[in-house]
């Protein structure tokens, strides 16, 4: 049987890391129609070294051209199987623990800046404009999902990267957008990191500025280069538990303290000035090709944890904001005088404080090393570096310029976040998955398998999508521009 005709492999850096002791057995291509449908109605996938009780079976209903609609839909219950190298039993992904990646994932400094960003427009229209962002990086994290699955089942292997499903669906001009949105967004945030968290040090500590953002580079930095997969696990682990025991030491020592009149603002004609970096706040998306592959395909499972995942940093960042925008009142809101509440919460209660200053570093500590490891292993893919070595090249160019930026501008983090929310998140996961959506769904390459849609509304959810996201980056450009 003739293979499928497919896109040819090229030298593109991945934007997904696979766990190092599982190998993935898939569907291959070469058992596929010369049409590009699948022409089995079973498939067994084993190692060819495995006995027999590990094989497992993928049940497709695939279609034939003369079937309907109804009847050419794709059931499975997964794509593949994920076998342990060593012992190669199958190793099925758990939801609960991609529940949390997500969650992890999604919090993290962005939350730092929601009080600053939304106190002009009050607690009542920037908890609608969260749950309006929630419901859009929800669709568009599914929307990336879907077009993964479909990559995977055209190419018949797993883990395959945003950038991979950028030149099957966009061609090389997607691969360029994903690649350059992709290392901008990561140096923009890594420039806000160091720059808040050397702040935060310099109060703490009572050393010079550019002391503290050498040191926090240099420690959080060297974890990353020396340290072990577990060890970085560890580290993360032990900081995620610290933002949960300070996060609930902070609305307990502040929930006294919180103005109820104060949460009954609205400005909704503040609304889109908030919106770049809220968005900020709610990204996940560079983890759902890894999801698609931990959970073999299911995009079932995938979508509960998406949902799940991206439901429980939203119920923290309302509660978030609403102790800190409860603690300030109306008289010190001023659109000519711009504060951060954060930080005047820090100046103002003895108490409250030096919890949130513990708060915001382990907030930033957790974003700074997933960023520095995803940028690290990026540059080292456009470098062509061998894998499994670990360059320090790489780790240089992503460590030295957000230093260099942050000692030169040191008010830079709510500008870095701003401009990553508007020109690089609401490009990499606003409007590219909207538009690799559109093509994949309009190709004909897989017109006799077809996997669920995880978004409902066909081309019209999809214009909306990607229309919102290109108003408010043509909005935010207007205003910088009459700013100038």
């Amino acid at each position: 049987m003739a293979p499928s005709s497919s896109p040819s492999c090229l030298p593109l850096p991945s934007l997904s890391i696979q766990p190092r002791n599982r190998r993935s057995f898939h569907l291959p291509p070469t058992l596929r129609s010369p049409g590009g449908g699948p022409s089995l109605r079973s498939h067994r996938l084993s190692s060819p070294s495995a006995s027999s009780e590990l094989w497992r079976t993928v049940r497709l209903r695939c279609s034939s051209q003369g079937q309907s609609a109804e009847e050419s839909e794709l059931e499975l219950e997964r794509l593949f199987s994920n076998l342990n190298q060593a012992t190669l039993k199958r190793e099925p992904g758990s939801l609960s623990s991609a529940v949390f990646l997500v969650a992890g994932t999604t919090v993290g400094a962005g939350i730092l800046a929601i009080p600053a960003v939304t106190q002009e427009s009050g607690f009542i229209a920037s908890a609608v404009t969260c749950i309006f962002c929630w419901i859009f990086m929800v669709a568009t994290g599914l929307l990336i999902a879907e077009v993964n699955v479909n990559t995977m089942c055209e190419l018949g292997s797993g883990g395959v990267s945003l950038v991979s499903m950028a030149m099957r669906t966009l061609g090389k001009f997607g691969v360029q957008v994903a690649c350059w949105s992709y290392i901008f967004i990561h140096y923009a945030l890594l420039v806000a990191y160091v720059a808040r968290s050397s702040d935060i040090l310099t109060n703490s500590l009572g050393i010079p500025l550019w002391e503290s953002a050498t040191l926090f580079s240099l420690v959080m930095g060297g974890i990353c280069y020396f340290g072990s997969q577990r060890l970085i696990g560890a580290v993360n682990g032990v900081l995620v538990l610290g933002i949960l025991l300070s996060f609930a030491a902070l609305v307990a020592a502040a929930s006294g303290d919180v103005h109820w009149e104060s949460l009954l603002k609205a400005n909704f004609e503040a609304v889109p000035m908030s919106i770049p970096v809220i968005a900020l706040s709610f990204v996940y998306q560079n983890v759902v090709p890894v999801l698609c592959t931990n959970l073999e395909g299911d995009l079932t499972k995938v979508r509960t944890a998406i949902v799940l995942g991206t439901a429980i940093p939203l119920g923290l960042f309302l509660v978030w904001n609403a102790v800190i925008l409860g603690t300030i009142t109306s008289a010190d809101v001023s659109s000519d005088n711009f504060i951060d509440p954060i930080q005047q919460l820090r100046s103002s209660n003895g108490v409250v404080g030096p919890i949130v200053e513990v708060f915001s570093l382990l907030a930033i500590a957790t974003s700074y090393i997933g960023f520095v490891l995803g940028l690290s292993d990026f540059l080292a893919d456009l470098l062509k570096l061998p894998s499994g070595q670990n360059k320090p090249l790489p780790y240089l160019l992503t460590l030295v310029p957000p230093l260099i930026l942050s000692l030169l501008d040191p008010e830079i983090f709510f500008k870095a976040l701003d401009f990553a929310g508007t020109y690089g998140v609401l490009v990499l996961f606003g409007i590219l998955p909207a538009a690799m959506s559109w093509s994949d769904r309009q190709s004909n390459s897989i017109t006799s398998m077809r996997p669920p849609k995880l978004v409902p509304g066909g081309q019209l959810t999809l214009a909306v999508i990607g229309g919102g996201a290109g108003w408010v980056i043509i909005s935010e450009l207007l205003e910088n521009l009459g700013k100038t």
